[in-house]
């Protein structure tokens, strides 16, 4: 029987006859975590030239410090050796292009019974203004450890160059 997920199935059982990493750590091996956006361009540890098992990688719609990604962070921070976190906004962000209230329009179109004010997107037309924001949120979470370091970068999907906006 054919599934919609043969390719995938297929492609990891080549992966794990080559797999090698069974004995890596649950510790984040640079103490880094990287929360970035779901865009299929963001590639973050060939970005950032790390490894499997170096980072906590998170990723969400427009790289939001949403309450389920500061849960991570904490768990991160506390369990799991992190002792840097990255935010990392890109270019061309569709989450910036938009708001919630033109998704919830859209979304009706296709779903015109659902509730859809009950979800928030996380829209922001101002990037650097809500990358600024979530950072704070970072640095003022009493569950963060006072000597993790928390920077806001933007990556830049076209030259795939990283800049550190909030030190």
């Amino acid at each position: 029987m054919t599934t919609t997920f043969d390719d995938v199935l297929d492609a990891n059982r080549r992966y794990a006859d080559q797999f090698d990493l069974g004995d890596l750590k649950a510790q984040a091996a640079r103490g880094l975590a990287v929360l970035t956006c779901i865009d299929s361009r963001i590639e973050p540890l060939t970005m950032l030239g790390i490894h499997a098992g170096d980072a906590k990688i998170l990723r969400n719609a427009g790289a939001r410090v949403t309450d389920d990604a500061l849960r991570s962070l904490v768990i991160a921070a506390n369990v799991l050796g992190v002792r840097r976190i990255m935010v990392v906004a890109h270019t061309d962000c569709a989450m910036a292009a938009t708001t919630d209230e033109e998704l919830r329009t859209r979304l009706a179109e296709r779903f015109p019974t659902a509730d859809l004010g009950s979800i928030e997107f996380f829209t922001s037309r101002d990037q650097l203004g809500t990358l600024e924001a979530d950072v704070e949120r970072l640095r003022s979470c009493p569950l963060l450890p006072d000597d993790v370091e928390i920077g806001g970068f933007r990556y830049d999907v076209t030259t795939g160059l990283l800049e550190q906006l909030i030190h």
